[in-house]
């Protein structure tokens, strides 16, 4: 079958398959009077959570969510894909609370690598439960009250579509579909993979052969095992399936692509021969230009949750060795993680470059070294998910455990069983092999949890983004018309208003404490990082108006004006990631 044939249904039988049925189905059961604490029972949209949304249905729901929740989602594109693709944010928030601006915001987003399909539904579900939650939750009323959501769900849509109609496996497409020449013999993604039976999934190839090197598993036949030592083999696996399409000794060599959007961001970018799929320079994909852009121009945002898999992680940067990351932030990316590590049982927390493998060129890097976010990486879907030990705690992702799992859980719907083709250079041969539609990828049954628990993980991490007030103003009446003003500008959450890379890089503009006295003049203003001013900090040019470089995380800045005249004041603080909040005080009345 032609490698670019587009009609490549996922199978019909399979019970992983994607559920390619609309968003609401005629006929619907009545919902039960019994509602279970968690996701809503009686949404106002419809939305299933134990299947994946192609492009095309994933749009459609986020255009509900926008038309239904219009006072708290705005829907819009930032640009289009290779293939014409609108990327999404779905910006969701309570839009009369505050200015979207005075909020502190949250960046969210999936799909960057395709095949990683599951990571577009967290996102998807987290906009979701948000909107549908508000009218029922407190927590989530006071989350959009006070922060501001951007949300992404697929930065690579073409691939990922691809991933659904065209045959693969669950570990492509990675990369974008841009024509690239990565064999370099002229011809442009010439050679790529080929469904050998036409039927969607792109599996492996084995040929009978006394001399080869693999014997089937003696209790999971179709798995091919190496043989042991002195032992004579039955098969020769050829790799995945496909045949050498321009004729130069290949199999295989050049498919579409190839490029690793993950690895294009502009911070510490390496070329190809350092860091594989960095493509030409930073930002020439497109698609993350246009994320970068957007982002870029919310400098509210102050934190930020990427979605990947596998393998049950919590990521942080930096993502290579010649890095680093200022220890007061790995100390708050730690603390995130740790209640991260509780809400996602048996997720493991690891430094990207030395407990993982190295990354140039991250997106998490850029977020954090250029935008002073603090950011994270759930990479979803662990190995334990299919069988653990009970009895030492070991997690089994092997090739045993995936068929153990497939044979016990998935009755056996999860594998293609071995059939006979005929091959254009190897003659008869045999395919078979796992389904794209899992292994990377939950299946449905365990999808919503998935998508629940990193989600709430994710509403965690927003709420403690910095969050400033002014928590108390006192006035002390001095000599003559001279009075002392001290403010508390405080900030109960985790995160400082300035990361520590923020502050040394200035790259957001200081936090701002202003008083307003209308029938006062301002002579001096100090700020403390301590009540007693035992060292203030005096500014001597428009003192009104104080310079702050950051309110840090649960605690507080001490500000001190010397002021002339009477009557109320006002004392307002804004922050570009922390808010804003302003505090009256008014003069007792005489009686």
């Amino acid at each position: 079958m032609n490698r670019r044939s587009r009609r490549h249904p996922v199978a019909a039988g399979c019970g992983l398959i994607l559920v390619l049925a609309g968003l609401l189905t005629a006929g619907a059961e009545e919902p039960s009077p019994y509602e279970a604490v968690g996701a809503p029972s009686h949404p106002r949209v419809p939305a299933q959570w134990n299947r994946y949304h192609d492009f095309e249905q994933a749009t459609r729901l986020l255009k509900q969510l926008a038309e239904v929740h219009r006072g708290r989602a705005r829907l819009t594109s930032v640009g289009k894909s290779h293939g014409g693709r609108e990327l999404w944010v779905l910006t969701v928030t309570n839009f009369r609370s505050a200015p979207v601006t005075e909020k502190p915001a949250f960046w969210i987003d999936g799909g960057i690598h395709a095949n990683e399909i599951q990571s577009v539904e967290v996102v998807l579900y987290t906009a979701w439960y948000l909107l549908e939650s508000w009218s029922r939750n407190p927590t989530v009323r006071r989350l959009l009250d006070e922060q501001v959501f951007h949300l992404a769900p697929m930065l690579s849509p073409d691939s990922r579509d691809a991933h659904f109609y065209r045959p693969n496996s669950t570990h492509t497409p990675r990369t974008g579909p841009r024509p690239r020449d990565d064999d370099r013999d002229g011809r442009i993604d010439e050679d790529g993979p080929d469904d050998l039976d036409g039927d969607g999934h792109l599996t492996q190839m084995r040929v009978k052969d006394d001399q080869g090197r693999y014997v089937p598993h003696e209790d999971y036949p179709d798995l091919l095992v190496p043989v042991k030592p002195g032992r004579k083999g039955q098969y020769t696996l050829l790799g995945q399936e496909g045949f050498d399409n321009d004729g130069d000794g290949q199999v295989n060599e050049d498919g579409d692509g190839w490029y690793d959007p993950n690895r294009n961001w502009g911070w510490n970018w390496q070329p190809a021969y350092v860091q594989g799929g960095a493509d030409r320079y930073p930002f020439s994909i497109p698609e993350n230009r246009a994320v970068a852009d957007f982002i870029m121009q919310h400098p509210e945002i102050g934190g930020a949750q990427s979605f990947h898999n596998a393998g049950g992680m919590i990521l942080r940067g930096p993502g290579a060795k010649n890095d680093r990351y200022e220890p007061a932030d790995v100390r708050v990316l730690d603390e995130l993680a740790a209640k991260g590590r509780q809400m996602l049982p048996r997720y493991k927390y690891l430094e990207i470059a030395t407990e993982l493998y190295e990354v140039y060129g991250g997106e998490l890097d850029w977020l954090y070294q250029t935008q002073g976010v603090f950011a994270l990486t759930n990479e979803m879907f662990p190995d334990f998910n299919y069988f653990g030990d009970q009895t030492n705690g070991q997690h089994l992702g092997t090739p045993e455990a995936q068929h153990e799992f497939n044979k016990y859980l998935l009755l056996g719907e999860g594998l293609v069983a071995w059939k006979a083709v005929d091959h254009p250079q190897y003659g008869r041969i045999e395919v078979g092999g796992l389904k794209k539609t899992w292994v990377r990828q939950p299946p449905s049954f365990m999808l919503e949890e998935e998508c629940h628990r990193n989600m709430a993980f994710t509403l965690y991490h927003a709420d403690q983004l910095p969050l400033v007030r002014v928590r108390s103003i006192e006035v002390k009446p001095l000599d003559g018309e001279l009075r002392q003003v001290t403010a508390v500008i405080a900030n109960d959450r985790l995160c400082p208003t300035h990361a520590a890379v923020d502050v040394a890089r200035k790259i957001t503009p200081p936090d701002r404490v202003s008083i307003q006295a209308p029938q006062g003049r301002v002579l001096v203003g100090w700020q403390s990082s301590e009540p007693y001013f035992l060292k203030p900090i005096e500014q001597e040019r428009r003192p009104a108006e104080l310079r702050v470089a950051s309110v840090p995380g649960r605690g507080a800045v001490y500000v001190r004006w010397l002021i002339e005249g009477s009557g109320p004041l006002q004392v307002t603080v804004r922050s570009v990631k922390g808010g804003a909040h302003e505090r009256s005080w008014k003069p007792a009345e005489k009686r």
